[in-house]
């Protein structure tokens, strides 16, 4: 079954239902999820920034990222949340081991884009659920919103890596990647609590 942006396992639909329960929890989780999405996106610009196409794409993508972490905060503050620590992300942790970090360049480099398009597409698919699903009306349209700019931020990336590399290395890649994304998908537990 083929679902968002061509992720090949669903999220499971009684996800949704366990994060409503743990709202603060999934608040949170989200918050840091935004900052890590502006810190890889400046990581990419620091390690590539002989790449000119892509210090232009990232740094507005970088401005994006840290709005949406300020509008999660407001959500927050807005339910009289606090922002708590920064949890550990065994769904990005798992899709790290599985990425090239030595060795060609270009390989190491389609690797980051291609875990950052997934990330943003696995998020961008969990969105789509809560704007769908949750009671709260308000929620219901904050994450409609968010939704759209992940669509584009996974596109940014895809994008990228067919500027710099031939299209069916990156259709090659991509496809291994959304195997083993699949594939973490299916061992991890289930949790309310985090946002992938």
């Amino acid at each position: 079954m083929i679902t968002t942006l061509g992720l090949e396992l669903p999220t499971d639909p009684r996800w949704v239902n366990i994060a409503e329960m743990q709202l603060e929890q999934i608040l949170v989780d989200h918050a840091y999820c935004e900052q890590k999405a502006a810190s890889a996106c400046i990581s990419m610009i620091v390690h590539f920034p002989e790449k000119e196409k892509l210090v232009e794409v990232m740094t507005p993508v970088v401005a994006e990222e840290w709005a949406h972490f300020r509008m999660v905060l407001k959500e927050l503050h807005k339910r009289g949340y606090k922002l708590g620590r920064a949890r550990k992300d065994e769904y990005v942790n798992r899709l790290q081991e599985i990425v090239k970090k030595k060795g060609d360049r270009d390989e190491v480099f389609l690797d980051r884009l291609l875990v950052c398009a997934l990330i943003e597409a696995r998020s961008c698919e969990r969105f789509k659920l809560l704007s769908q699903h949750i009671a709260d009306e308000s929620l219901r349209t904050f994450y409609h919103e968010l939704m759209v700019s992940e669509a584009g931020h996974y596109r940014n990336f895809i994008e990228l890596a067919e500027e710099y590399l031939p299209a069916e290395k990156v259709r090659a890649r991509w496809k291994e990647l959304l195997a083993a994304e699949a594939h973490i998908m299916n061992t991890l537990d289930l949790r309310g609590d985090r946002m992938h």
